[in-house]
């Protein structure tokens, strides 16, 4: 088979597993399948496919960090307070946890603190579809937990942005001047949002066959400008997709427009490629079977501490929903392979891989008629 043949033959794959998920009643399980889609594929895949694949993953993973800063709308601060103790009491308990199984696993410290601040996160695109039809949810719970979704996503995008530059760099002065020229892009950022939402409208109104194009090329244009302004392109990305989390046009939001390049083939070839790229010598390793032993542990753990000290409101099984954390994991895993950590990359995925589809599997099958992977509205409103 030679490379054009894979390549089709990869774009048939990649378009039946949202259908096979679906089918299960599990759309959220997409990406994982992808990551595992990946490993098998590893082997198969050679010479210039891989490396398109690799690259186009990169792409794809800009568009990742974009789509979920636009899915974390955060409500007034008063209203998000609670929920924000919630999740930061959360995020605590099993912050320990977490990071000893990391060094058992024989990370160390800085690349343990990257793997940790991802798994205690919750990614809200998997965990979204689950919530919104969780049948052990009612009234004021409701809407609590998923702002605690929010908090926690928020706190580990946050978390990611202040150990990368370490990871990177070391930990120095230099990182802490780093820190200030990212938050002095953030904050142009922030200034000029409402400038990237004219434009992103403009092009909604006026273009038709190549609308969805100029948006993506708009987002990796502008990722571009903010990495030579010492803010990482992945970083730049979020941030901007934050900022402009409110945009719609014709109620329909950005992402659900630049869907048909991000979520139906350039993200799907980041997570495969992240498969592609992590040590599958370590798969029936030690490490690999201590990644699955944690991830049973941490729900075993995060099941006593819901049940006993932090209830969210809803019945026993509501911390599942906190559990799928892929995303965030992919992220954490990106930023460790860059630093050449490629097994501590490698665990990370397994980790975050098993427990995300632990977590879902676990969960009621959700009713998939009739449902838009549109963002949680309730999280601003503070109802549900």
């Amino acid at each position: 088979m030679n490379s054009i043949e894979s390549i089709i033959c990869l774009i048939l794959l990649f378009m039946a597993v949202p259908d096979l998920c679906k089918k299960m009643r599990r759309p959220a399980l997409a990406n994982a399948f992808f990551v595992i889609f990946g490993i098998v594929l590893g082997p198969i895949v050679k010479g210039d496919v891989s490396v398109m694949l690799v690259q186009a993953g990169k792409v794809g993973f800009l568009l990742v960090l974009f789509e979920v800063g636009l899915e974390i709308d955060l409500p007034r601060f008063r209203e998000f307070l609670r929920p924000l103790m919630f999740a930061i009491a959360w995020t605590l308990v099993q912050f320990p946890i977490i990071f000893a199984l990391a060094t058992l696993a024989g990370l160390n410290s800085l690349d343990a603190l990257v793997a940790t601040s991802a798994i205690s996160g919750c990614s809200m695109s998997m965990a979204y579809f689950a919530w919104k039809r969780y049948p052990g949810l009612s009234g004021n719970p409701r809407a609590f937990t998923v702002q605690v979704m929010v908090a926690l996503e928020t706190l580990a995008i946050i978390l990611l942005a202040v150990v990368g530059p370490a990871l990177e760099h070391g930990i120095g002065w230099g990182t802490l001047f780093r820190l200030a020229g990212m938050s002095v892009t953030v904050f142009l950022i922030g200034r000029f949002s409402s400038h990237f939402v004219k434009v992103f409208v403009l092009i909604m109104e006026k273009a038709t066959l190549w609308r969805v194009h100029f948006l993506v090329l708009l987002v990796l244009v502008v990722c571009a400008i903010g990495e030579r302004l010492g803010l990482a392109a992945a970083k730049t990305a979020f941030f901007l997709g934050l900022f402009m989390s409110r945009a719609e046009f014709q109620n329909m939001s950005v992402e659900e427009y630049i869907a048909p390049i991000s979520r139906r083939f350039l993200i799907p070839i980041f997570f495969v490629s992240l498969g592609l790229l992590i040590n599958r010598q370590m798969l029936f390793s030690y490490t690999a079977w201590l990644a699955l032993c944690g991830a049973l542990l941490l729900l075993g753990y995060r099941e006593i501490v819901h049940r006993r000290w932090l209830k969210s409101g809803g019945d026993r099984d509501t911390y599942l929903l906190f559990g799928p954390n892929l995303t965030l994991v992919a992220l954490a895993a990106n930023s460790l392979l860059e630093a050449g950590s490629r097994d501590a990359a490698t665990w990370t995925i397994l980790f975050g891989l098993f427990i995300s589809m632990l977590a879902l599997f676990l969960l009621p099958s959700e009713a998939v008629k009739n449902i838009k992977p549109s963002k949680p509205e309730t999280a601003a409103t503070g109802s549900a």
